[in-house]
């Protein structure tokens, strides 16, 4: 505990507490009074005392004059700030949800706000641990975060993997540095039955996708003597868990040679090398190309990266789901199964729904929702903060029209 009174002030607009009130927990920077409290006199990552027009004390925020989210509440008790004490109890909060929902301890053990952590991301391998900060506050308590880290799970190794392009919004260096222990250059991962192995220092993100798993092993149930053709698909995750329920063959695209070697190795590791084959290339490429040959798939996994990653991107990226969801539709056969994914926050579910809608309008194809998937319980929603709900999986039966 600290007192509040020392602490710097950040002073909102009238009526600019009102988003707050509700329970959110971000400030924007036009919604600072810079006349009573100049942005620029704070330093990026400083903890702040935030107060309403009134001068009443909302609570304690990380603050970053740089970024368009200026600053963050961490706390709404006056006094209490995010120290060793308030992240060990946060992250024992965090570990205990997951521990509720978790046999094994594969899973994303921190999601940012959702678990009252701004900016910080760790994904847990076993006994070792990856993480991402994406905040001036948190890149401040790194050394503290490690700390309690140690004390807290005792682990074998803890990577920073802290290479994303978020953090030039903040201001923050990007860099790669194991801060604890031993990471290994293969870390494994267990998915249901599969065991996977991935690359947690040059792979996407933390080198794998814990958000997918519940659909994953939906779609692995229903796989049984089904052709499967997996576009996007980095180490296997989808592909192989197909593989492993059933499907008569699986053929893996991806544009990265190394993703391609690794999901190979996880099929042989996991006994269904027989069934799969792979294709580098471009996937819109690679589809195009694929529909000349005149080839057909059963199941037809479409889960792209982000093609939305700010607002400006909307049209463009709304154009390219809809391009790459009609190519995946021509693919399939009678009674085939399209498997559409986004993880673009500024897509909402009912935007994918409709880009459905559209495509199979568009090459004459009907289209039956099925399924709805959304992010594991890793990944728990904030219910004020709709950018905490970003994953959206939509399973359609397709068939010509009639």
């Amino acid at each position: 505990m600290s007192s509040i009174e020392t602490l710097p002030v950040l002073r909102l607009r009238s009526q600019e507490d009102r988003r707050l009130a509700q329970g959110h927990l971000w400030v924007y920077s036009n919604e600072v009074d810079i006349s009573a409290t100049p942005l620029k006199d704070l330093a990026p990552g400083q903890q702040v005392r935030l107060e309403n027009h009134s001068g009443k004390t909302l609570g304690v925020a990380m603050v970053n004059p740089n970024a368009l989210i200026c600053a963050r509440l961490v706390s709404r008790h006056p006094g209490t700030l995010l120290d060793a004490s308030l992240l060990k109890h946060r992250l024992q909060m965090a570990l205990s949800l997951r521990q509720q929902c978790y046999q094994a301890p594969y899973y994303r053990l921190t999601y940012g706000d959702a678990d009252g952590l701004p900016g910080l991301v760790i994904d847990r391998y076993n006994d070792i641990y990856v993480v991402q900060i994406a905040t001036a506050g948190m890149e401040l308590l790194k050394d503290t975060l490690v700390a309690v880290l140690i004390n807290l799970l005792s682990p074998h190794g803890i990577l920073l993997k802290n290479d994303a392009i978020s953090r030039e919004q903040e201001g923050l260096p990007s860099y790669i540095e194991v801060a604890y222990g031993e990471v290994p250059e293969r870390v494994q991962v267990i998915e249901g039955e599969l065991s996977f192995s991935i690359d947690v220092r040059e792979g996407q993100k933390t080198g794998w996708f814990y958000d997918h798993a519940p659909s994953r092993l939906w779609l692995a149930a229903r796989s049984q003597g089904l052709r499967v053709l997996d576009v996007f698909s980095y180490v296997g995750a989808w592909g192989l868990q197909a593989a492993r329920g059933g499907a008569r063959d699986v053929l893996a695209v991806d544009s990265s040679a190394g993703a391609l070697q690794l999901l190979q190795d996880n099929a042989i590791a996991n006994g269904v090398a027989d069934r799969l084959q792979t294709r580098q290339g471009d996937a819109f490429e690679v589809l195009t190309a694929l529909r000349q040959e005149g080839a057909l798939f059963d199941v037809v996994i479409v889960d792209p990266p982000a093609f939305i990653k700010r607002r400006k991107d909307h049209k463009n990226g709304l154009m390219a789901y809809r391009r790459l969801n009609e190519l995946a539709m021509r693919l399939l056969d009678r009674n085939g199964l399209l498997v559409s994914c986004s993880c673009s926050m500024h897509l909402a579910r009912e935007e994918l729904v409709d880009t459905l809608r559209a495509a199979s309008r568009h090459v004459d194809r009907m289209a039956q929702i099925i399924y709805h998937g959304h992010q594991g319980p890793d990944h728990p929603i904030h219910p004020a903060i709709p950018e905490t709900e970003y994953l959206k999986t939509v399973i359609a039966r397709i068939n010509r029209a009639e």
